[in-house]
C-alpha cells in the first residue's frame, strides 16, 4: 500500500505542476502585456489632459492678442493644473505663473496663432503615483488569478488522482487475493476500461484458483484412495508363508509408504506456496474487529452478532482476505438467515476452525451439494460470493466447508502456527489481569 500511495501522490504532483505551470505562463503572457498598456494609457490620459488644458490656453491667450488687449494669464488660470506651472513665450518675452518646478516633469508645448508658444508644466510624481496604482492592481489581478489557478490545479489533481489510485489499490486487493468485483466507475473512459479488465481478471483468477483446488483435491483424494488399497494388498502379502514373496511385499509396502509421504510433502508445499502471504493474526482480535462492522445492518434487521472467541487463539492467515471471506459468510447470513448470528472459533486438531452460524431454515438439500459453485443462489443473489470465500481461504492454505445445513453453519478451517511462528509473541504474565 505504501507504494501504491507514492505512485498517487506522483501522479497528483505532476498534474499538479504541468497545470500550474500552464497557470503561471498564461498570468505572466497577459499580465506582462496587460500592466505596460496600463502604464501607457495612463500617461496618454494625462498628456492627453493636459495638452487639452494647453490648447484652450493657447486659444484664450490668442483672443486677447487677437482684440489687442494685454495677457492676463488670470483667466486661464482656472485650467492650469494646481500644482502646474504656465509659461507664454511671445517676441517681446516671456511671462509664467505658477511655482517653479523641479526637473521631473510632464509639459506639452502649443503655438499661438499670433506667434509665440504656450508651455503647460506639471509634475511627474502623480503621474508616476498612478501608474504605481494601476500597476499594482495589475499585479493583484495576476496573484488572485494564479491563486484560482493553485485552487482549480490542487481540486482538478486530486479528483485527477484519486481515481489512479483507487485503480491501483483494486490492483493491489487482487494480488492479495480480494476477487471481488469493484463496481465503482470514475467516469473516465481509459480508467474504467483498467477497471473492467482487473473485474474480468479477478473473475479468471478466481475460477482458477477453484479450479486449481478441485484438481489438487481430486487429485490427492484419488492418489490416497490406491495408495492406502495399495498398501493395504501389501500389508497382507507380507505375511505370506513365502519369505521371498513376503520379503518382496515388505520392500514395496516401505516404497508406498515413502511415496505417500512425498504426496504429504508436496501437498503441504502447495498449500505453502499458496499462503505466502499469510501472517500469525490474533483471531479474537481480527474477529472483534470484523463483527463491528456488521452489527449495525444486523441490528436493522432487529437481529444480532455474538462473538465467541477464546484469548490467545493464533492462527496463520491474510487479514484482508479472512476479512473478505468472513463478511461474505455474515452477508450470507444477514442476507438468507434468521435470528442470532454466531461468529465462533475453536482450536481442532491442526486447525482452527473459524465458525458462522444463524437459526434460520438452513440450506435446502438440492443446494447443499453445490452451494460453492459460482452462480448457485438459493436467494437470488448472483452466487458469487461463497464461491469466491472459498477462493480467498484456499488461498491462503485453509479450507471452507458447509459444516451443518439445518441450522447453516460455514466452517473456515486455518492452519495453526508451528512452534517457530511463536517466537517473538508477547504473552501476559500470570499477574496480569485478563
Amino acid at each position: 500500500m505504501r507504494r501504491t500511495r507514492k505512485t498517487g501522490n506522483g501522479v497528483r504532483q505532476r498534474i499538479l505542476r504541468a497545470i500550474l505551470l500552464a497557470v503561471a505562463v498564461t498570468a505572466f503572457a497577459l499580465g506582462i502585456p496587460l500592466g505596460y498598456t496600463a502604464l501607457e494609457l495612463v500617461q496618454d490620459f494625462s498628456t492627453r489632459d493636459l495638452s487639452q488644458s494647453a490648447q484652450q490656453i493657447a486659444a484664450r491667450l490668442d483672443d486677447q492678442l487677437a482684440n489687442d488687449r494685454p495677457l492676463d494669464l488670470n483667466e486661464v488660470r482656472v485650467a492650469v493644473p494646481p500644482d502646474g506651472r504656465l509659461v507664454v513665450t511671445l517676441p517681446t518675452g516671456q511671462i509664467s505663473s505658477g511655482p517653479e518646478l523641479s526637473e521631473r516633469v510632464m509639459f506639452v508645448e502649443v503655438p499661438i496663432v499670433h506667434q509665440g508658444t504656450v508651455r503647460l508644466e506639471e509634475p511627474v510624481d502623480p503621474l508616476r503615483s498612478q501608474q504605481a496604482q494601476v500597476a499594482g492592481l495589475v499585479l493583484l489581478l495576476v496573484v488572485l488569478s494564479v491563486g484560482i489557478g493553485t485552487v482549480v490545479a490542487t481540486v482538478t489533481a486530486r479528483r485527477l488522482a484519486e481515481p489512479l489510485s483507487h485503480v491501483a489499490d483494486r490492483a493491489a486487493r487482487l494480488g492479495a487475493g480480494d476477487f471481488r468485483p469493484d463496481p465503482n466507475r470514475h467516469g473516465v473512459q481509459e480508467l474504467d476500461r483498467v477497471a473492467e479488465a482487473l473485474d474480468t481478471s479477478a473473475e479468471a483468477l478466481a475460477h482458477l484458483i477453484q479450479r486449481e483446488r478441485d484438481l489438487v483435491g481430486d487429485v490427492s483424494h484419488q492418489l490416497r484412495s490406491r495408495l492406502t488399497a495399495l498398501q493395504l494388498r501389501l500389508e497382507a502379502l507380507a505375511e505370506h508363508p513365502d519369505k521371498e514373496t513376503a520379503g518382496e511385499a515388505g520392500a514395496a509396502l516401505e516404497q508406498a509408504d515413502r511415496l505417500a509421504a512425498v504426496l504429504d510433502e508436496m501437498l503441504a508445499a502447495a498449500r505453502a506456496a499458496r499462503s505466502i502471504g499469510a501472517e500469525l493474526i490474533d483471531l479474537r482480535t481480527e474477529l472483534t474487529s470484523i463483527a463491528a462492522e456488521w452489527r449495525d445492518p444486523l441490528r436493522a434487521e432487529g437481529r444480532a452478532l455474538r462473538v465467541r472467541v477464546p484469548e490467545g487463539l493464533m492462527a496463520r492467515a491474510t487479514p484482508a482476505r479472512l476479512r473478505e471471506a468472513i463478511g461474505v459468510l455474515l452477508d450470507n447470513a444477514l442476507r438468507h438467515g434468521e435470528g442470532t448470528v454466531l461468529l465462533s472459533a475453536r482450536r481442532d486438531e491442526g486447525t482452527v476452525v473459524v465458525e458462522v452460524s444463524d437459526s434460520g431454515q438452513g440450506v435446502p438439500d438440492e443446494l447443499a451439494g453445490h452451494i460453492f459453485e459460482r452462480g448457485v443462489s438459493g436467494g437470488g443473489s448472483t452466487g458469487v460470493g461463497l464461491a469466491l470465500a472459498r477462493a480467498l481461504v484456499d488461498a491462503d492454505g485453509g479450507r471452507l466447508e458447509l459444516s451443518t445445513a439445518r441450522p447453516a453453519t460455514f466452517a473456515v478451517f486455518l492452519p495453526r502456527p508451528k512452534a517457530g511462528d511463536l517466537y517473538g509473541v508477547p504473552w501476559r504474565s500470570p499477574g496480569n489481569p485478563r
